[in-house]
C-alpha cells in the first residue's frame, strides 16, 4: 500500500482481506445501499463509521450519510468530528480501526487528505482494510482511494471547469491519495460531467495506470484484483496498453487506447 502515508501495512497489501466500495457520486439507490450493508455485514454485527473530512460542513455530511442508512433500519452508525487544530482522540482512532464499514463522504478530496495529515487516521484505515473491513467512499471519497489522486485542477488553465476542456501534457494535477488501490486512478461523476479528457490525460501521461471513470449512482465493489459494477449507470475504463504518447507542442496524442464500458453486474480485472 502506498500514497502520502507510509505504514508497515504497505508490504502486506496483497493479503488485505477487506473490500472497497467506490461510488461515483450523485444519489445512492436503495439497491446500492443494500449491497453495502450486505457486503460489510453491519446488519448482523459491528457498526459503520462516517468520515466527513472532505466536506466543508461536516455536521451536515454526517447527518445525511447517517440518514441513508438509518432509513433502512440501521442504528449502529456513528460519525467522526474533530478540528484540524486538534487531533482525533485515541477512542476515535480505535473506532476507525474496528468499524465493519468506514464511509467517506463527498466534498473536496484535497481537503480530506490535508485534514488527516499528521494524524493516525490513514494508518487506522489501512488496518481496517487489511483486517477485513469495508472502506466505502463517494465522489471525493472515491477519488482518495487510489495512490495517485485526481484533484480536479488544470495546472495550465486555473479557471475551474468540471468537464476538463483540454488534452494537454502537464495539465492534470495529481496528488497522493490513500493508496488503498494501486496502479489505478479513479474519476467520479464521470458520464454526467463528461470527464473523458481528464481521464485520457491521466492514462497518456501515466501509461502504467488504469483509468476508471465511475458515473453517478454507480460504484465498483473491489475485492482483491477484481471489480464489480453496482448501480444504475456505467463505469468506463481506459487502458494505455501500448504505452503510447505522441505528444507534440504540448498537445496529447496516443494510439491504441482501449476503452471498456461496463454496466451493473459486470466484472473486470484491475490490471
Amino acid at each position: 500500500m502506498s500514497g502520502i502515508f507510509q505504514t508497515p501495512l504497505q508490504a502486506q497489501e496483497d493479503t488485505a482481506t477487506g473490500s472497497l466500495f467506490i461510488i461515483g457520486g450523485g444519489s445512492r439507490p436503495v439497491e446500492m445501499l443494500d449491497r453495502i450493508i450486505k457486503e460489510s455485514g453491519i446488519k448482523e454485527t459491528g457498526y459503520a463509521y462516517i468520515l466527513p473530512l472532505a466536506s466543508a460542513e461536516r455536521d451536515s455530511a454526517i447527518y445525511y450519510a447517517q440518514r441513508q442508512f438509518t432509513n433502512l433500519g440501521l442504528k449502529n452508525v456513528r460519525g467522526l468530528l474533530y478540528t484540524e487544530n486538534g487531533q482525533p482522540t485515541p477512542q476515535q482512532i480505535d473506532s476507525i480501526r474496528n468499524a465493519r464499514l468506514i464511509y467517506i463522504t463527498g466534498g473536496d478530496q484535497d481537503r480530506f487528505m490535508k485534514a488527516i495529515e499528521n494524524t493516525p487516521i490513514a494508518e487506522a484505515i489501512f488496518q481496517n482494510y487489511h483486517n477485513g473491513g469495508m472502506i466505502a467512499g463517494t465522489s471525493a471519497g472515491a477519488a482518495i482511494m487510489s495512490k495517485d489522486m485526481i484533484t480536479g485542477t488544470e495546472l495550465k488553465h486555473p479557471d475551474y471547469n468540471s468537464t476538463f476542456r483540454h488534452l494537454e501534457s502537464g495539465n492534470l494535477e495529481l496528488k497522493p491519495g490513500l493508496g488503498l488501490i494501486e496502479n489505478v486512478i479513479i474519476d467520479q461523476h464521470f458520464v454526467r460531467r463528461s470527464r473523458y479528457n481528464r481521464l485520457l490525460t491521466a492514462v497518456i501521461d501515466n501509461p502504467a495506470i488504469q483509468g476508471i471513470g465511475i458515473d453517478e449512482a454507480t460504484a465498483i465493489l473491489v475485492k482483491g484484483k477484481e471489480a464489480e459494477v453496482v448501480g444504475d449507470s456505467q463505469v468506463i475504463v481506459f487502458s494505455n496498453v501500448q504505452n503510447s504518447n505522441n505528444t507534440k507542442n504540448g498537445k496529447l496524442a496516443a494510439t491504441g487506447i482501449r476503452m471498456d464500458i461496463y454496466l451493473n453486474g459486470d466484472k473486470f480485472s484491475l490490471e
